[in-house]
C-alpha cells in the first residue's frame, strides 16, 4: 500500500529526469560533443549516488515549508507537481520541479489550513533569482579562466577536442551528482514525514529509511533520463544561444557548482565558521541555473545571439508552473479527501485508512459520554412508565 502511494513521487522523479536532469548534459549533447546514450548512462549513475549520499540537506527546508504528515496528502501533492512538469515537458519547456513541488506544498497548506513558513518560502524564492544569476556569473568567470589557460598552453586541436569530450563527461558526472543531491528533495521530500522505513544493514554500509526513499527517487530520475530527456537536451543545449564546445563545458560546470553549493552541509558549516551567514540548503531549479549559465555566455558574446523568443517561452513556464501545481494540488486534495475519504493531514477529521480508528462517533469511547448521559436516559424511561401507569389507573 505504501509503494502505491509512492508512485506519484516516482512519477515526479521520472518527470525530473525527463526535464531537469537533461540540463546536466543538455549543452554537451546539443553541441554533439557527447552522445546521448553516454550522457544518459553517466547522469543516471551519478544522480543516484548524489541522491543517496547527500540528499537530506535540501529536504529539511521543504519540510519546514509544509510538513505533510499524511501519506495520502504527500501522494496528492507529488502527483500534482508531476502532472504539471509532465505537461510542461510535452511543450518542450524546461520548467522546474522545484517550482512545481513548492506550488503543490502551498496548495496543501491552503487546503488543510496549515501556515506556510514565510522564512523557508523566502529562502526558496531567493534561490529562484540567485540560481540563474550565479550561473551567469560563474559561467562568465569560468569562460575567461578557460580561455586564458588554453591561450597559454596552446594545445593541438585534436588534443583539445579529446580533452573537451572527456572533460564534458567528468563535469557532467559532477553535475548529475549535484542534481541528485539537491533535487531529490523535490521528488521524495514530501514523503519523509509520512513514510517510515526500517534501516537496512548491508554489513559494508547501511541505508536509512530516508536514504531508501531517495534511492527509489534516484532510480525513477534515471528512467526519466533514458526515456524522455532527449528533446529537452536539444532545446536547452542549442536553442537559446549557439554554444561552442568550450562554452558547453563551462555551462555544465557553472550549473554543477551552483547546485552543489546549495546542497552541501559542509560548505554551509564552513561559511558559519568564518563568520558568514549559513548557505541555505534548498532545492534549486537546475533549469533556471542552466539557462542563466547559457545567458552568461550570450552576454560575453555581446548579447546579439541570445534568442529572446525562446527565453520568453521559458519564462512563462517558470511563472505558471507553481500556480498551476498549486491549483491542481488544491483541487486534487479536495477530491481525495471527500470522495475517497482519505486523510490528507493528520489533524483532519476524516477517516484514516492506515488506522483501525475512524472519526465516526463512538458512544463508548467519546469523552462526552459519561454516566450522567445514561442516567438521564434511564430517568426519562422511568418517568414515561410512571405516566403510562397513572393513566391506566
Amino acid at each position: 500500500m505504501i509503494f502505491f502511494f509512492l508512485t506519484s513521487g516516482l512519477f515526479l522523479g521520472w518527470s525530473l529526469g525527463a526535464n531537469d536532469a537533461a540540463n546536466v548534459f543538455g549543452s554537451a549533447v546539443g553541441t554533439r560533443m557527447v552522445r546521448f546514450k553516454t550522457a544518459a548512462i553517466v547522469a543516471s549513475i551519478f544522480v543516484i549516488i548524489g541522491a543517496v549520499l547527500q540528499g537530506e540537506g535540501a529536504s529539511h527546508t521543504l519540510g519546514k515549508l509544509g510538513d505533510i504528515d499524511a501519506i495520502a496528502g504527500a501522494f496528492t501533492v507529488a502527483l500534482a507537481a508531476a502532472i504539471t512538469v509532465f505537461y510542461m515537458t510535452k511543450f518542450k519547456l524546461p520548467v522546474s520541479t522545484t517550482q512545481a513541488i513548492v506550488g503543490g506544498i502551498i496548495g496543501w497548506n491552503l487546503y488543510t489550513g496549515h501556515t506556510t513558513d514565510i522564512n523557508s518560502l523566502t529562502k526558496i524564492l531567493t534561490t529562484w533569482v540567485a540560481g540563474p544569476v550565479l550561473g551567469a556569473i560563474f559561467s562568465i568567470i569560468l569562460y575567461h579562466i578557460f580561455k586564458l589557460t588554453i591561450n597559454k598552453i596552446k594545445p593541438h586541436l585534436l588534443k583539445l577536442d579529446a580533452f573537451l569530450r572527456m572533460a564534458l563527461i567528468i563535469v557532467g558526472a559532477f553535475g548529475a551528482y549535484s542534481l541528485g543531491a539537491n533535487n531529490i528533495a523535490n521528488v521524495m521530500g514530501v514523503f519523509v514525514s509520512s513514510v517510515s522505513l526500517p534501516e537496512i544493514d548491508f554489513l559494508i554500509f547501511k541505508l536509512s529509511g530516508v536514504q531508501q526513499l531517495f534511492l527509489l527517487g534516484g532510480i525513477s530520475i534515471s528512467v526519466g533520463i533514458f526515456t524522455y530527456s532527449r528533446k529537452i537536451m536539444e532545446q536547452v543545449g542549442d536553442n537559446i544561444v549557439h554554444l561552442s564546445s568550450e562554452a558547453a563545458l563551462v555551462v555544465v560546470l557553472a550549473q554543477a557548482m551552483v547546485l552543489f553549493i546549495f546542497s552541501s552541509q559542509s560548505l554551509s558549516d564552513f561559511s558559519v565558521s568564518i563568520g558568514l551567514p549559513p548557505i541555505p540548503l534548498v532545492p534549486v531549479s537546475s533549469s533556471q541555473v542552466i539557462v542563466g549559465s547559457i545567458i552568461g555566455i550570450g552576454i560575453l558574446k555581446g548579447g546579439k545571439e541570445i534568442k529572446f523568443g525562446v527565453l520568453g517561452e521559458i519564462a512563462i513556464g517558470w511563472i505558471t508552473t507553481p500556480v498551476i501545481a498549486g491549483l491542481i494540488a488544491f483541487l486534487a486534495l479536495f477530491f481525495v479527501n471527500n470522495v475517497f475519504k482519505l486523510k490528507v493531514a493528520e489533524d483532519s477529521d476524516l477517516i484514516n485508512p492506515f488506522s483501525k480508528k475512524t472519526s465516526m462517533p463512538d458512544t463508548l469511547n467519546s469523552p462526552s459520554t459519561d454516566s450522567s448521559i445514561f442516567t438521564g436516559a434511564f430517568n426519562k424511561q422511568i418517568n414515561k412508565i410512571k405516566i403510562d401507569t397513572s393513566g391506566k389507573n
